[in-house]
């Protein structure tokens, strides 16, 4: 009996070749590494070229969604790394913020600080003359005041001892001033006036704002006088006889003499 080869449609199809399973897989492997996928998971694609061989393309459609599922995790991974940055970004910049207005707010107190202690300084007052004492009280009697009584107090003081200015003022007086020599009249910062009598010396001129404590000249023996001492008066003017007590005085204005 004769046998005849089958021919045109009849023959038999054939399993896909190596060739193509080959293509069909490297097609996938080549789509996931388009997403930058492809270390770990190449190896065992390739291993799988058996298995392909005898399923089809089922392994390659498995590895291409383990692929996948790998890429989201990645992308995931980046997402909440770029997230934890960003936040990290936002609290380091919130702490420096915080640390600024810290630094503002001491400089700020600070200056305040600075700006009141001015203030008390500028609106202080102290004695004519340091660790004095009085040697001559406010309203004494006797021939050597024309007036017949003492129109101030007297601070002892050798001759050259600095003189300063009991607060804050403006200089009104600054020469000679007859009975009282060398003497300096300054008007105060509350509207009342201080005298200071028998300089030998003086370092301050009509006009000139002083402050309490400055230097303004020094003790001496001019004048009316039978000896070296600082004559201190406060006045309500700056005229002779306005006088007011110089004790008093100081004391409203927080000076212990």
């Amino acid at each position: 009996m004769a046998f005849t080869r089958a021919t045109g449609k009849h023959r038999r199809p054939s399993r896909p070749s190596l060739v193509t399973r080959t293509t069909v897989r490297a097609a996938g492997v080549a789509a996931l590494a388009t997403t930058g996928v492809v270390g770990s998971l190449a190896a065992p694609a390739l291993a799988a070229e058996s298995a392909v061989e005898q399923t089809g393309l089922t392994p390659v459609i498995s590895i291409g969604e383990a692929l996948a599922d790998q890429i989201d995790a990645q992308a995931a991974a980046q997402e909440q790394a770029a997230e934890k940055a960003a936040a990290e970004k936002r609290a380091v910049a919130a702490a420096q913020k915080e640390a600024e207005e810290r630094v503002k707010e001491a400089r700020e107190a600070k200056a305040r600080a600075a700006r009141e202690a001015e203030r008390k300084r500028l609106t202080s007052y102290v004695a004519p003359i340091s660790g004095s004492y009085i040697s001559t009280g406010y309203k004494t009697g006797g021939a050597l005041w024309s007036s017949g009584s003492h129109t101030g107090v007297d601070f002892h003081a050798a001759s050259g001892t600095t003189v300063q200015a009991v607060g804050s003022g403006t200089v009104v007086e600054a020469g000679w001033g007859g009975s009282y020599g060398n003497n300096i009249v300054i008007k105060m910062i509350d509207g009342t006036y201080t005298q200071y009598g028998h300089l030998s010396s003086i370092n301050v001129s009509v006009g000139q704002t002083v402050t309490p404590g400055q230097q303004i000249g020094l003790s001496g023996a001019t004048g009316n006088v039978t000896g070296a001492h600082l004559h201190f008066e406060a006045r309500t003017t700056p005229e002779y006889g306005s006088d007011i007590n110089p004790v008093a005085y100081l004391r409203s204005h927080g000076v212990n003499v």
